[in-house]
């Protein structure tokens, strides 16, 4: 074979095996007209959760007072706080670090209805008692407060309900979140012997504070 024909084969056989290359490479994908293609979109929506809150309620709005235990030099009349109840709604995460809570409570002069001398805030006394503390031992009651006329039974508790005097407090508001808890009080009022007859009345203002 002449060198002419050498070549021509030569080339012929590098072109048959470019185009041999070539017939093997992917040809592109395409997509027909009219063709569709869909996603599919999902959601999970929660209730609106309305924010929890403390708050105090009270069984009734007035307690009448009888006689009962009087003495030749002390007239005392007795009867009990309406069940009062501080209920937390809030989760735990809603109660503001290091919060505690507590119920104070205070009472005004005791009026005649005819024009009688006052009697004074401080012969009204009260005996907390908790009824419903949870299981945390972290709500209690408050302690005794007797009255002006009374020997004080714990240091300087005989000045009766003049000031805020504490019915009940929870130590961690965060951790008695979530539930409600109840408490009453013993109620008296002692006043000397010659107190004058007639109708009397106070109001006793209690508050809830964080």
């Amino acid at each position: 074979m002449n060198t002419y024909k050498r070549r021509q084969t030569l080339a012929a056989g590098v072109l048959g095996a470019v185009l041999t290359g070539a017939a093997v490479l992917p040809s592109p994908a395409l997509a027909e007209p009219g063709d569709d293609a869909s996603v599919r979109v999902t959601v999970d929506i929660d209730e609106i959760r309305e924010p929890g809150v403390l708050a105090l309620s009270i069984a009734g709005d007035a307690v009448a007072l009888s006689e009962d235990g009087s003495t030749l030099l002390v007239r005392q009349f007795v009867g009990t706080l309406p069940t009062v109840t501080v209920t937390d709604t809030r989760v735990a995460d809603e109660v503001p670090d290091g919060a505690n809570w507590a119920v104070l409570g205070s009472a005004t002069d005791f009026t005649g209805a005819a024009g009688q001398a006052p009697i004074t805030a401080d012969h009204f006394g009260w005996k907390p008692r908790l009824l419903d503390g949870g299981e945390t031992g972290l709500v209690t009651e408050g302690e005794e407060v007797v009255t002006s006329l009374d020997e004080p039974t714990q240091p300087g508790n005989n000045v009766g309900l003049v000031d805020q005097e504490l019915l009940v407090s929870a130590f961690d508001s965060e951790a008695v979140a979530s539930d409600s808890y109840s408490v009453n009080a013993d109620l008296y009022l002692r006043t000397p012997a010659e107190v004058a007859a007639g109708a009397y009345s106070s109001t006793l203002t209690l508050s809830l504070f964080e």
